[in-house]
């Protein structure tokens, strides 16, 4: 199956109301640009230097969206250009951005990733950090970011239905700080594996890697 052919098949599976963020990292630009010749607009990176390299080279009317744990010393790196930060998991860093979208005369959307999965390794704040975030003197002080919604990673596992309940707990998160933010829209959960699902329990975003570009080969 082509790249190509694999976005027709997953957008013509999904509603128009589902943004497909196409997973690009680790992949060569010949791969996004057959992508992008089929009509997908936004693409997904998790390491900062790499989205910047391909931001230089490719078209300028592509959203760029971070998608990975973000290092705040790295963020000046994409301030300039960066669409979406999904990867929001503090105040500190939501402050750096605010910094770094200053200098550049811009506002940067974010999303709050929620921790959602009970592995360790998977980053992201509390529900009620996140509340406590929102109604924060601080936050209402960043006027160059914007959050939009939440994010959240399910746990790496087969058992779907512990994934629909992580999936869904992030739905109610996001409903309850909608009560304090009217502003938030974004619900960015599922990937390959399980955006369907993702998308039953809510999901307006989903982040699609290996189903568009085929298997990553970390090397």
């Amino acid at each position: 199956m082509s790249i190509k052919q694999n976005i027709q098949n997953i957008k013509s599976s999904i509603s128009e109301e589902v943004t497909l963020v196409a997973v690009s990292k680790t992949k060569p630009i010949s791969d996004l640009m057959e992508a992008y010749n089929a009509g997908q607009r936004i693409f997904g990176e998790n390491k900062i230097q790499e989205m910047s390299d391909k931001y230089e080279q490719m078209p300028k009317d592509i959203e760029w969206h971070m998608i990975g744990h973000v290092q705040r010393n790295k963020v000046k790196y994409m301030a300039e250009f960066v669409s979406l930060i999904h990867g929001v998991d503090s105040f500190k860093l939501l402050k750096e951005i605010n910094k770094q979208a200053v200098k550049n005369d811009r506002t940067i959307d974010c999303l709050l990733q929620i921790k959602i999965a009970e592995e360790d390794s998977k980053f992201g704040m509390s529900i009620e950090d996140a509340s406590t975030l929102l109604q924060s003197d601080e936050f209402s002080e960043l006027k160059n970011v914007n959050i939009i919604g939440v994010m959240g990673m399910a746990t790496f596992t087969d058992d779907m239905t512990q994934v629909e309940n992580e999936f869904n707990y992030l739905k109610s998160s996001f409903e309850n700080l909608k009560t304090q933010n009217s502003e938030l829209k974004v619900i960015s959960m599922g990937m390959s594996g399980d955006y369907q699902l993702a998308i039953q329990c809510g999901s307006t975003m989903i982040r699609v890697g290996s189903s568009i570009f085929g298997a990553r080969n970390y090397q």
